[in-house]
């Protein structure tokens, strides 16, 4: 006897985007979620002056069309990222202006990067998104990490720093800390790398008004309080033939099938009952979550404008790899976003947040002069102690992972069906990704209850 159709563990928009469809096809549905918020890795916060800033994902591309699409059908809106003027970067100590395709490295280097990033993405256009351990020489690409491959590469100094910039700047995670496989496969489920670092024209040129978790707060509010429970995380799972039985700080619910939507990281940590394949434990214990710190810091205007200058930049000495302008669509005051990644943020984890404030705001000063040395807010959310999260941006692979346990990532365990941006095939670890994933897995569970 089972008490509804289908539980849903997280109410990100991955676990919502499932329940939305599975209620909307009359299935009983309850969404279980450990925080006292629904959004997940979409978190919304507010600076000193009422101003809304995004504490965790908030770019959406033009291309990210399953996310865009819900947006629209919520009844929110999108801005352009302001990107109007020359972005600068900073290596060696140089700051340099730039209005091409350079990245504002020297000649020598920009070829050798451009010629580094064709070579990679004629490779990664071979990888299969569906199965990336069946591309060609995929054993020998899952073998080496994207830092061997780059290393072998060249031996270009500038071009090497750019790359530990940039892959931090994706992944909150080092080159060393995954297989060439994964990043190729990343490659190609975004676009290709211009799509993945562009403003205009790539992953980071809309933004909603008001802040993207307002996408999970509307979708949770039509479900409705008796489908959407907050403070109830989730401990244990058991599946038979019949059906399954979810144990959660509330009791139990008995359902048909369960979409666990958290990272695999956190649901490798659920008891099961009984136990699961060695192939899908072995996984979840191989994805763990980047390392970011992301700081949003604000000043009485956005006074880089002023200098020709778009907010975006590229830091290849300090702590900080990038920097977006995120002020407000009117303008209002000047806002940078900027990030601890990777090892920078799990060193500066160690700092206090009056020393992390003091290195962000050095950081910005070298970049953009001056003015950026008395800002009037400083405020940030370190994703790697979010208790029901433990990172951000996504989970990653490390050599030999997708080739040895890549089949089992959103393979159904009888009646236990995977959601999650980790899952998806087309913008994997992004926002849309996550809804793609929550379409995959509700469709999964309609074509069991149907069948």
């Amino acid at each position: 006897m089972t008490d509804i159709d289908v539980v849903v563990v997280g109410a990100g928009l991955a676990g919502l985007t499932a329940a939305r469809e599975l209620t909307a096809a009359g299935r009983t549905v309850r969404v279980l979620e450990a925080r006292n918020r629904v959004a997940g890795r979409n978190a919304g916060g507010t600076l000193s002056n009422g101003v809304p800033v995004e504490m965790g994902g908030q770019w959406i591309g033009r291309t990210q069309t399953e996310v865009l699409k819900l947006v629209a059908e919520l009844g929110l809106e999108t801005f352009p990222t302001y990107d109007e003027g020359e972005s600068v970067t900073r290596y060696q100590g140089t700051v340099t202006r730039y209005g091409d395709e350079t990245f504002g490295l020297s000649d020598a280097a920009a070829v050798e990067v451009g010629r580094l990033q064709a070579e990679l993405e004629a490779i990664a256009a071979t990888v299969s998104l569906s199965s990336p351990w069946t591309a060609p020489d995929a054993a020998e690409l899952d073998r080496r990490t994207l830092d061997e491959w780059l290393r072998a590469n060249t031996d270009n100094e500038e071009v090497l720093a750019f790359w530990a910039a940039v892959v931090p700047a994706l992944f909150s995670a080092e080159s060393a800390e995954m297989s060439l496989l994964h990043f190729l496969f990343y490659l190609k489920s975004g676009g290709m790398l211009d799509v993945l670092v562009g403003v205009t024209g790539g992953a980071q040129e809309l933004r909603v008004v008001g802040g993207t978790h307002q996408i999970s707060e509307r979708l949770a509010s039509a479900l409705g309080d008796e489908v959407v429970l907050l403070d109830a995380p989730v401990s244990a799972i058991a599946h038979d033939e019949n059906g399954v039985r979810v144990t959660y700080s509330g009791g139990t619910i008995a359902a048909g099938h369960v979409i666990v939507a958290i990272p695999p990281t956190l649901a490798g940590r659920l008891r099961y009952q009984p136990a699961l394949p060695a192939t899908r434990d072995g996984l979840t214990q191989q994805i763990p979550m980047g390392s970011v710190i992301k700081v949003q810091i604000a000043y009485p205007t956005p006074f880089w404008r002023d200098a020709g200058l778009n907010g975006f930049a590229f830091d290849l000495d300090g702590a900080i790899s990038v920097t977006v302008d995120n002020s407000p669509p009117d303008g209002s005051c000047g806002v940078i976003v900027a990030f601890f990644e990777g090892a920078h943020a799990r060193t500066a984890a160690s700092w206090s947040i009056g020393e992390r404030r003091a290195a962000a705001v050095a950081t910005l000063t070298e970049l953009f002069g001056p003015r950026a040395a008395d800002p009037i807010d400083y405020v940030e959310l370190n994703w790697m102690e979010e208790e029901y999260t433990r990172g951000c941006y996504g989970g990653r692979l490390g050599a030999g992972v997708w080739t040895q346990y890549g089949a089992a990532l959103s393979a159904p365990i009888g009646r236990i069906h995977w959601a999650g941006a980790e899952t998806a095939e087309v913008w994997n670890g992004y926002m849309d990704g996550a809804v793609r994933s929550g379409h995959r897995a509700a469709a999964e569970v309609l074509a069991r209850i149907d069948s």
